[in-house]
């Protein structure tokens, strides 16, 4: 029975499947995911509209009154002003004092509202700005998975040359150990099988840089074991049709984070010339205080003096204050502020309409590359099944001894380069119909998870 125990147990760990390499195998929803929660780019990025929102909450707050309580104690020596009787005396005294004021800003050139509507806008443009840093990296995670697919295609496609090449060595060795082919034939697909071996090295290698370059761009932490989930690329779905560059360009201007984080910096610079106009206008304040104290002549002749909370409950006053500013001249402050802001105002009109430019040079090329791609896919494809069918006959030819190993070769790097030309066209046209569909909608993960 222990037997039979220790048997059981002993098939359960054999075949129990590996968890922890289950874990290390990321698809590219993995991979976007990671990024994003855990990029330093973007999360200094976070930072950054985390204080556009902080700024906005003071400036909201500026609306309210101040409050503010104050206390101190002093010991005096020589000279001084008796607070009781306002008369001087040199006697050693201690004094204690307290206060409670607030004020609140009744207008001030509108400057307040206009600085809590940039702030707003400048938070909303730090959000803007968040959502184009995180896309920018999700372009670069997909474009090097894109390339991973690549380098790991090239890697299939030398390994199955490799493996013909194997077939072929086989099936010689045996003819020539039977007297029925001659040595040097075996050289020849010797050499072959060396350099069909040496490709897919160089293929493996490649790959493998690939997946490094990766896993670093992912900034995963060193010695952590590292691999992706390759999808089917044979089932991956492509369209046929073409798109127009007004059509796209129509859609993006008004979709992509880009273009939306200038324009609410302009509407924040908008706010913010009104503000600094408001210095020109008188500013109202309007405040109160409340003020108490307490003195003690510390001297033997002091005689009796009141108590610490009589004298807290005696000594208290209050005041109301209306404080109006005019001004007048100020060094020029004013007119340089708001000289400054319209002249950002003017540089961030120039920067929306040259990024509008560069977005529209980049759409054009991008459906012109996707055009011209979806041509070369469809001759790559075609040509990759003609050469298909191509080594099949040659490969026949070869077996029943009508053509050498050089022309097998030949036929062999054809059908290779046409595999890997297809995959090549396929995997471009994915990455730039991809591309394009981004324009449109300014967000990734709908075009990825869904």
């Amino acid at each position: 029975m222990k037997r039979i125990i220790w048997i059981t147990g002993l098939l359960i760990l054999l075949i129990k499947p590996d968890v922890t390499g289950q874990e290390k195998i990321w698809t590219l929803e993995d991979c976007i995911n990671y990024a994003v929660e855990n990029n330093i780019g973007l999360q200094r990025q976070r930072l950054q509209t985390e204080t556009a929102e902080t700024n906005y909450l003071k400036s909201k707050m500026d609306l309210l009154p101040s409050l503010n309580l104050g206390s101190d104690a002093r010991v005096g020596f020589g000279r001084s002003v008796d607070p009781v009787t306002n008369l001087i005396t040199f006697k050693q005294n201690l004094s204690n004092s307290y206060s409670l004021n607030t004020n609140l800003q009744i207008f001030s050139g509108f400057a307040t509202l206009n600085t809590i509507s940039a702030s707003k806008f400048l938070m909303k443009a730090g959000l803007e700005s968040e959502k184009v840093v995180r896309n920018s990296l999700i372009v670069d995670i997909l474009g090097q998975y894109y390339q991973v697919l690549y380098a790991r295609g090239l890697e299939e496609a030398a390994k199955l040359q490799l493996d013909l090449s194997e077939k072929q060595k086989y099936r010689i060795v045996r003819m020539v150990e039977n007297g029925r082919e001659a040595l040097s034939k075996q050289y020849e697909i010797e050499s072959q099988v060396s350099s069909d071996r040496l490709a897919y090295t160089v293929a493996l290698n490649s790959a493998n840089q690939a997946l490094t370059l990766m896993k670093q761009l992912l900034q995963l932490e060193p010695g952590e074991e590292f691999d992706v989930a390759l999808p089917d690329l044979k089932n991956m779905p492509l369209s046929d049709h073409s798109f127009s560059i007004d059509s796209v360009f129509n859609v993006a201007v008004n979709t992509l984070p880009r273009l939306k984080a200038i324009e609410f910096e302009l509407k924040a610079l908008e706010k913010q010339i009104a503000a600094a106009k408001g210095g020109i206008l008188p500013n109202l304040t309007v405040g109160g205080a409340v003020y108490t104290g307490y003195y003690k002549v510390v001297s033997e002749d002091a005689g009796v003096q009141p108590s610490f909370s009589d004298q807290i409950k005696n000594n208290n006053s209050q005041a109301v204050y209306l404080s109006v500013g005019i001004p007048i001249f100020n060094n020029y402050l004013t007119g340089r502020n708001i000289r400054i802001a319209k002249i950002r105002k003017n540089d961030t009109e120039l920067r929306l309409e040259q990024e509008r430019n560069s977005l529209y040079t980049e759409i054009e090329n991008a459906c012109l590359d996707y055009n011209r791609g979806r041509d070369e896919f469809l001759a790559a494809q075609s040509n990759h099944e003609f050469n298909i069918r191509s080594f099949d006959a040659v490969e026949k030819k070869f077996e029943a001894g009508l053509v050498d190993v050089t022309d097998y070769s030949a036929a062999k790097t054809t059908l290779y380069r046409a595999e890997t030309e297809a995959l090549r066209t396929k995997l471009q046209l994915l990455v730039r119909r991809l591309t394009i569909s981004f324009y449109t909608t300014g967000e990734y993960e709908n075009l990825i998870f869904n």
